[in-house]
């Protein structure tokens, strides 16, 4: 249990919530672990087994107090609110920023600005923990392009030069990441990001892991009561979670390419746990599958200090906390939208 951003978070399965009188109680094997005057809360999130008495859903709902639920693993269930919902004034000023080119790229720059930080950090940090290994001149040459990239974008207000600036860094970024891979198993080589099909493990693994980062910010968007198919970088189109793919940009280097790193380099898989197709596509095997996904449940569960909030939380947390302020600035509560910088 923890509470951020007058959110309480709840992730201790079996927990029980209930009212008495203006406070919520949350027991645990009929133990009382927490009890919170309601006014102390703006909202709740449930992740798996959380139980909630009707008086409580009741009394949540008279005080405005949104409760979210979601499968242990992040799967967006319900949201439970009362007659009059906030929802609706927030939507409507995602869709104004949407519309308007310039407060698009204000909330664009930013996600793109964080998403050049955090992949710049990523080779930093294999030059500090390989400082005499292999391909470093060219690590080193990445790292001054990125940041050349990085200077234009904070300075840009064009929303589709941003684009390009993003595309720019994304592609030196991979061109930079199979000097990443110290397996030395030619299975694992890469030579550069494909998608539709991926044709090699390294491509699967990305494609894999980015699609379940998706769906955990597709998730919290909906429990914080933003539209998912509306973003400002990526535009809207039918079946796309445009916004989920914005936030997912400032989040892909820390959450899920590193995870990927750790799999290969750790020689956690092999490249015979990959397989195949008629058609030139790769895919995971059953087995490999699991592994992945029990890798980044893990890896949800491991805990970091969160750069805005300077607050340790769960690595599994940080989509929801990431929409929550986005929320937050779209409400003119904060200036502007503070991306996550991994430090």
């Amino acid at each position: 249990m923890k509470r951020l951003l007058n959110t309480l978070y709840l992730t201790t399965q079996g927990a029980w919530l209930s009212r008495e009188r203006e406070t919520l109680v949350v027991k645990v094997d009929r133990e009382v672990r927490l009890r919170l005057p309601i006014h102390h809360i703006d909202s709740i999130v449930a992740f798996g087994q959380i139980n909630a008495t009707a008086p409580l859903l009741g009394f949540c709902a008279e005080r405005g107090v949104r409760m979210a639920f979601f499968t242990e693993h992040g799967r967006f269930l319900a949201r439970v609110e009362g007659p009059v919902s906030g929802n609706v004034l927030l939507r409507k000023a995602q869709y104004q920023r949407h519309e308007s080119t310039d407060q698009s790229a204000r909330i664009a720059g930013t996600l793109i600005a964080a998403k050049i930080v955090n992949s710049r950090t990523v080779l930093q940090r294999h030059l500090r923990d390989r400082p005499n290994g292999p391909h470093r001149n060219d690590i080193e040459q990445t790292i001054q392009h990125l940041a050349t990239l990085l200077r234009r974008v904070r300075t840009e207000t064009d929303l589709d030069i941003l684009r390009g600036y993003e595309g720019a860094a994304a592609r030196a970024y991979f061109d930079c990441f199979g000097h990443l891979i110290l397996h030395d198993d030619p299975g694992f080589r890469f030579s550069g990001r494909n998608r539709r099909p991926p044709a090699d493990p390294v491509n699967a693994l990305l494609s894999f892991i980015y699609t379940l980062l998706r769906h955990d910010m597709a998730s919290a968007l909906e429990g914080v009561g933003l539209d998912p198919a509306i973003g400002f970088l990526h535009r809207a189109r039918p079946g796309r979670p445009a916004l989920a793919l914005d936030l997912m940009e400032e989040l892909r280097a820390q959450l899920a390419d590193r995870l990927v790193l750790s799999l290969i380099n750790r020689r956690q898989l092999r490249p015979s746990g990959f397989d195949i197709t008629e058609t030139g596509e790769v895919r995971m095997t059953e087995a490999t599958r699991k592994r992945v996904l029990t890798a980044w449940q893990e890896r949800k569960r491991e805990t970091i200090k969160h750069p805005y909030l300077e607050e340790t939380v769960e690595i599994g947390l940080i989509p929801h906390l990431q929409a929550r302020l986005l929320a937050s600035h779209l409400r003119n509560d904060l200036n502007a939208y503070p991306a996550f910088i991994w430090r």
